[in-house]
């Protein structure tokens, strides 16, 4: 084993933070907290993941306030659910496992029935198009107030999940969801001092990690996702996924993690491989959903083929141009693609799909030289996202082995 292979498999720090390799279970939304609680089933897919050797795992899209949820099956954090919380969260740390909590706000994208609003609220005026078949069409643009409100309650949330046990805490700034919004001139058509330039673009997300770092201190790792592309017209693209990171990097922020894509309008270029459309399609109930899926198939849905590291080349112009640490997402599932992004200066690796149909990826990485994940890459998973046990491998799922997950 190479010594750059070798570092994958060490004690590595991040702020006052010690794991004890650089694997770290990207944030997911698994679809195993039913009204919004923690369950059982949720305590066993992190668990299983604990036990598979990583050295942290994310509990994905813990929404800030009950709004800022995407449907009303997914966490929020309040007191409410302090109990389950930390009760998951201690069955982790049993396992020599640290726990990061992605914090999310869905802006003006969401199907969530319990709204208490008339409409989701984000950057702009807009559709709303996870929620049009619920007949939530449009989303309204936030007022000064609005948003104030928003960043107190990203402090106010990471007071929570500080006290409740969280290790780490992401902040999801990409993928289309609410702070995203902000940043993208596709969905940020603002003309006050929260839009135009890209710094103006930039004054939500920053004072949302100003507010963050507020509450948990100095020495508590702060880590953020965004995209380094939208991929599509008059969206984010590389050259702003480089100086968002430098003001994020200046804003403070401990790491980065280098996804892509968006939910909204282009989720292939996260995915890359199988074509996500045909499985949506079938697994899809709604018909007016379904129809609508059918006519923005080839525009939204596009082909990616699949290749190992396919973010690595524009994650190395943001790790040239950084102090923080970086950590890699995207195509890596062989330990030639963990050695080649040690070589690279990448500080961590996260890991979906790979963990999804093998959950002992960091104990059999390190036994076997030649590792290479038995992840087909297909994203037949993607589909099953409502499915009555959560969203899960279709090709290798079993009884022992079955992870449920989904990058958001």
């Amino acid at each position: 084993m190479s010594a750059y292979l070798e570092k994958c498999f060490q004690p590595a720090r991040l702020n006052g933070l010690t794991l004890k390799n650089r694997f770290i279970k990207a944030g997911t939304f698994e679809g195993m907290t039913a009204g919004g609680i923690p369950s059982p089933a949720l305590q066993q897919f992190h668990t299983r993941l604990a036990a598979g050797g990583v050295g942290m795992t994310t509990i994905g899209y813990c929404a800030v306030e009950a709004d800022g949820r995407l449907n009303e099956n997914m966490l929020y954090m309040h007191e409410g659910i302090r109990e389950p919380l930390t009760a998951l969260i201690d069955s982790i740390h049993a396992l020599d496992c640290k726990v990061s909590g992605q914090m999310g706000h869905g802006g003006g994208f969401s199907k969530n029935r319990e709204l208490q609003r008339k409409r989701p609220l984000g950057p702009s005026f807009g559709i709303n198009m996870l929620g049009v078949a619920q007949g939530m069409i449009f989303c309204d643009a936030m007022t000064d107030a609005d948003i104030r409100h928003m960043v107190q309650q990203y402090h106010d949330a990471a007071l929570f999940m500080k006290s409740v046990g969280f290790d780490a805490l992401e902040i999801h700034f990409g993928h289309g969801y609410g702070l995203c919004q902000f940043m993208s001139p596709k969905t940020n058509r603002r003309t006050d001092q929260y839009g135009g330039s890209l710094h103006n673009r930039m004054r939500v997300p920053l004072q949302v990690l100003e507010s963050v770092r507020k509450a948990v201190g100095d020495r508590f790792p702060i880590i953020g996702k965004i995209s380094l592309t939208e991929g599509v017209r008059g969206g984010l693209d590389y050259n702003d996924a480089v100086q968002i990171s430098e003001l994020l990097d200046k804003g403070g922020i401990d790491g980065i993690v280098t996804s892509g894509g968006t939910s909204t309008m282009n989720p292939m270029i996260m995915f890359r491989g199988g074509n996500i459309f045909r499985p949506l399609l079938r697994a899809e109930k709604n018909p007016l959903m379904k129809a609508m899926i059918l006519l923005a198939g080839p525009v939204m849905f596009k082909h990616y083929p699949y290749e190992e590291l396919y973010f690595l080349e524009q994650a190395l112009r943001i790790r040239e141009r950084v102090k923080c640490n970086m950590i890699y997402v995207g195509g890596a599932s062989t330990n030639a693609s963990f050695e080649r992004l040690m070589r690279n200066g990448f500080d961590f690796v996260q890991l979906g799909r790979t963990l999804l149909s093998d959950p002992d990826l960091p104990r059999q990485a390190l036994i076997h030289a030649d590792y290479q994940s038995r992840c087909l890459h297909c994203n037949e998973c993607v589909a099953t996202i409502e499915h009555p046990q959560g969203i899960h491998c279709t090709r290798f799922g079993d009884n022992k082995n079955i992870i449920h997950t989904q990058a958001v």
